[in-house]
């Protein structure tokens, strides 16, 4: 029961702000110069990609959202948004080290042709630096550069910690995991747990 507590569509804006980009629209160029310093995407232009994202059908019973909220206004905006349908929210917030996070994603590596990811460390291709899946050379994303991460993990501070408080403020549940050490699986295993134990 635990191991298919979460299978649903798994939406990450990071990811439809990437497609964008690789579309190669005004937008998308736009979008690009914004991620590439460490900014954050204007609230309306993420909101309304989420809002579009969820109307559609695969959403109807349930979705997780990664990397959104981020900002006040965001979290905002989403709460009325779901209150006005009906639909009750879990916020999980994994809790990580910032040192253990640059570490991770400095040894990044993406495929430029299938976006397959790999870690230097933790999870290697069989060949250094190809993917495995079609033998491109892996590249390191421009956000995943050290100074880009700085730059972000203090926009988090300033404009997304807060959200935590929000949601809390509000008497949303937000979930607390450690998810410093623990392997992908371990973490999956220890939200699905939390989640029963909050429906109990």
């Amino acid at each position: 029961m635990l191991t298919h507590c979460l299978e649903v569509p798994h939406i990450s804006t990071g990811d439809m702000l990437r497609d964008r980009i690789r579309a190669g629209t005004e937008c998308g160029t736009k979008l690009e110069a914004a991620m590439q310093s460490g900014s954050l995407v204007s609230d309306a232009v993420v909101n309304k990609m989420v809002e579009q994202r969820l109307s559609e059908p695969d959403t109807a019973n349930g979705f997780i959202l990664d990397g959104y909220p981020r900002t006040l206004d965001q979290a905002a905006h989403f709460a009325a948004w779901l209150k006005e349908r009906g639909i009750h929210e879990v916020v999980i917030h994994l809790a990580v080290d910032y040192n253990i996070i640059i570490a991770r994603l400095t040894g990044r590596r993406q495929c430029p042709m299938c976006g397959t990811l790999y870690n230097v460390g933790s999870h290697p291709p069989k060949v250094d630096s190809v993917c495995d899946r079609d033998g491109q050379a892996l590249v390191i994303r421009d956000d995943d550069r050290e100074e880009v991460i700085r730059e972000r993990l203090e926009a988090y501070c300033r404009q997304t910690k807060p959200v935590l408080d929000y949601f809390r403020a509000a008497g949303h549940k937000v979930i607390e995991v450690d998810a410093s050490n623990d392997p992908p699986e371990k973490i999956y295993q220890t939200i699905c747990w939390a989640m029963t134990m909050e429906s109990a």
